[in-house]
């Protein structure tokens, strides 16, 4: 596949980036756990440079991920090599990073400034290229948050921002910004907001796509019997009923297009994304080298054809107009 372009950056990046949340490590976010259990930091390493090795230049990652455990990794990676990778981090929790708790959370400039500073440290660089604001339904004063951002910019620690929502109103008020190049919105197969989808279309923002597979379940791994470990978010799913019971049963009845024309199940669900618009760049996570290259590998298999993409809707009942962006 072509490298895809970051909005209005110009910057090049690989169809698909590296999302970081797994390998931060066990976190607690109010009580509840917000990671995704045990890492291995080796492993970690491992499969993040050879993500760079399959054509993959761009990594997702938050200083709320491990509370600041997956920015030091990506460290590590990037070392010696930083102008070969585009690095994304987000701000906005509030978090204690020897206790592993992520509670609140803050937009004002102060601590805009603040994180950014500890975020670069953590990284190793003095420069970010994607600075995201992670707080996606933040309540306060968003245009100081912006205007704290593009003064980074004019400081020369970031290169350009975005915001992590799925509002479309919120990332329109970003996209004022002369700097602000980017949305991350939640996307999949199964479904997304696509009003903010619309908004990257209209003021040239990249769509930087997280839960592209929606954590996990569209691997195939998992049945209505699966069950994961305590220090695992997922824990908390019902696959019998409710919710991802739903999703799980959406994925069963479009699986056999996915998985078509040699297609793992993740790659297929990847490929739809990429079959959607040109702008979009999944971030799946992983915690092994075999999660990677399989993500990766789905870069041979290019876009769903538009005939696949029609079947899909036709499967999940979805009137195909909302792929319409009018480019």
């Amino acid at each position: 596949m072509q490298m895809r372009k970051l909005g209005r950056s110009g910057i090049e990046v690989s169809p698909m980036g590296l999302g970081t949340w797994a390998i931060g490590g066990p976190t607690t976010h109010g009580g509840l756990q917000s990671g995704w259990g045990k890492v291995d930091d080796e492993q970690s390493l491992a499969a993040m440079r050879r993500g760079l090795e399959m054509g993959i230049n761009f990594i997702d990652t938050a200083d709320v991920y491990g509370t600041g455990h997956s920015e030091r990794l990506v460290g590590e990676v990037i070392a010696g090599r930083r102008d070969e990778v585009i690095v994304a981090t987000k701000f906005g929790f509030e978090y204690d990073e020897r206790k592993r708790e992520i509670w609140g959370g803050r937009g004002d400039a102060e601590y805009v400034r603040q994180a950014c500073d500890r975020s670069l440290e953590r990284l190793g660089t003095d420069y970010i290229d994607l600075y995201q604001f992670h707080l996606g339904g933040y309540e306060g004063d968003a245009e100081e948050t912006r205007d704290a951002l593009e003064g980074l910019v004019e400081a020369g620690k970031i290169r350009w921002y975005g915001w992590s929502t799925d509002d479309p109103d919120r990332a329109r008020l970003f996209a004022r910004g002369e700097h602000c190049c980017a949305v991350q919105q939640s996307l999949s197969v199964l479904g997304g907001r696509w009003e903010t989808l619309q908004v990257a279309h209209e003021e040239d923002l990249a769509s930087i796509n997280r839960g592209p597979l929606v954590k996990g379940l569209l691997t195939g791994k998992f049945d209505h019997d699966s069950t994961f470990a305590d220090d695992d978010n997922r824990r908390r799913w019902d696959l019998r009923e409710g919710t991802q019971a739903e999703q799980l049963e959406m994925f069963r009845n479009v699986r056999d297009v996915l998985t078509s024309e040699g297609r793992t199940a993740a790659q297929g669900a990847l490929c739809w994304i990429w079959g959607l618009s040109g702008r979009t760049i999944p971030i799946p996570g992983f915690k092994t080298v075999e999660q990677v290259e399989e993500n990766a590998g789905a870069m041979a298999h290019g876009p769903l054809s538009d005939e696949e993409m029609a079947q899909i809707d036709e499967i999940l009942g979805r009137d195909s107009s909302y792929r319409h962006w009018g480019d």
